[in-house]
């Protein structure tokens, strides 16, 4: 029996088609609009039995939903937003509608952060299936052990990943906050969103309105000597506390010693226990932070460094997170979500440090808000350090020119403005042993099949 009509505005992005995954789960009928409703989310959720319109229309409205659940892209002017209104339809946000419907009995355990977030909620999520505790979740990305973004799991515990943007168009505090995690973790944090907060120090504002609500019997898992994070913290915390860091002499709580320079092989040391190796498939310092993150949660609520050790050997990556595509006359060719310059360091960082023969070439498209504004411009340059050679991409409609970005360079650097051209010079420049990584958190044009389908055609004509 159906629990009621829910219509979600927004639904085809990552977190709202959480959101009606999960509704669908728990018996509700869900239909949604979006302006974008492609593959692989409207696959996805047809597959669930969902209706999906195209476009934000007032009569996708007309059948009066019992709720409208209104996602953080809409904005007032919308016109399914203004009939919303104008007819009194009842409506909530997406992160609301989870806590009231979802949260509200559960022990959740939150992994928030500038970076990060997608891979050590997928860790923990997976660490706890593995432990055969049926976590649900909803996660902003695919992890390839689930297949699916999100569920409603067969148990108390709920991973969630807990992003500090803000909720919706009439709710400007960051999603977190409605979340009332009992386990929270805090990857990294750093400046991002300056389409919303005006400075680093408006972000830590909204992830001390965070910690506040966890209660003094939970925990807060953190990473030793990040000094905006120890800021925050200090802004008064109620909550026991774990710390975690890469290096034997760091003096955390959770102390990595790496065993092999890519980082797919390192020792968990903790006071008092004996160490627990982990061999798995990650790679990069970045990757180890996230897996130590995910071990201390899990510890929180009953796993093992043991167990989480097996469970991490069988860690399948999560999709666009260094997600390997295809490779062509030896040529390999990734995904990466690539979403900020300490992202794209530290991604190149690890793939550097996994291979050393060929060359690595970087196809980076600054795509996210702040980017675009040249928030990060004096970052940019050298966060492609660890590479051999970068195209950057010039997307329409950013107010500032990449120029001085490749005029200042580590490496050597060309500037594009044309998806097939910038291919066609791939194609051209790539060599047997190369590793190309295409970094954007957008569709990039399409260049990924594009570039795999010229490589291949390169490939017969030889």
């Amino acid at each position: 029996m159906l629990k009621g009509h829910i219509h979600i505005l927004g639904i085809c992005g990552t977190f709202m088609g959480g959101i009606a995954l999960l509704a669908r789960e728990r018996g509700y009928r869900v239909t949604g609009s979006d302006a974008a409703v492609y593959p692989p989310m409207s696959t996805q959720l047809r597959a669930a039995g969902i209706d999906l319109m195209e476009g934000y229309l007032a009569e996708h409205l007309y059948e009066r939903p019992d709720c409208v659940v209104v996602g953080n892209a809409m904005t007032r002017g919308n016109p399914a937003v203004e009939y919303m209104l104008n007819s009194g339809l009842p409506y909530t946000s997406g992160p609301q509608w989870l806590a009231e419907n979802l949260l509200r009995d559960k022990w959740v355990l939150a992994v928030s952060g500038t970076h990060g977030k997608t891979t050590t909620s997928s860790l923990l999520a997976w660490i706890l299936e593995y432990a055969g505790m049926a976590p649900g979740f909803l996660i902003g990305g695919v992890p390839a052990n689930f297949g699916l973004s999100a569920r409603s799991g067969g148990s108390d515990f709920f991973v969630v990943e807990a992003d500090e943007y803000d909720t919706a168009f009439f709710d400007k505090r960051s999603k977190f906050v409605h979340y009332r995690p009992r386990t929270l973790a805090i990857n990294n944090l750093e400046f991002d969103h300056a389409d919303i907060f005006d400075n680093l120090a408006a972000i830590q504002k909204q992830f001390h309105h965070l910690v506040r609500c966890v209660p003094g019997e939970g925990l807060v898992v953190h990473p030793r000597g990040v000094a905006a994070i120890d800021q925050t913290l200090a802004m008064g915390c109620w909550t026991p506390v774990t710390s975690f860091a890469v290096g034997v002499d760091s003096g955390a709580d959770w102390r990595a010693e790496l065993l092999a320079p890519d980082a797919t092989s390192f020792r968990l040391h903790r006071s008092g226990e004996p160490p627990v190796d982990v061999n798995w498939s990650q790679c990069g310092l970045h990757n180890v932070e996230n897996a130590l993150t995910a071990m201390a949660a899990a510890r929180h609520v009953g796993v093992t460094p043991t167990v989480a050790a097996a469970a991490l050997a069988q860690f399948g990556g999560v999709k666009r997170r260094l997600e390997l595509l295809g490779t062509v006359r030896n040529i390999a060719v990734y995904d990466d979500f690539a979403h900020h310059p300490t992202a794209i360091a530290t991604t190149l960082q690890g793939l550097r440090a996994r291979t050393r023969a060929g060359r690595l070439i970087a196809l980076v498209e600054p795509r996210s808000n702040t980017m675009r504004m040249g928030e990060h411009r004096e970052q940019l340059a050298a966060s492609t350090a660890s590479a051999d050679l970068v195209y950057w991409f010039q997307p329409a409609g950013m107010n500032w020119s990449l120029e001085s970005v490749v005029e200042h360079s580590p490496v050597p650097s060309r500037l594009a403005s044309d998806i097939d051209e910038l291919v066609r010079q791939v194609v051209s420049e790539a060599m047997p042993g190369d590793q190309v990584v295409i970094m954007s958190n957008g569709g990039f044009g399409g260049i990924h099949q594009k570039l795999l389908t010229q490589l291949d055609k390169a490939c017969s004509h030889e």
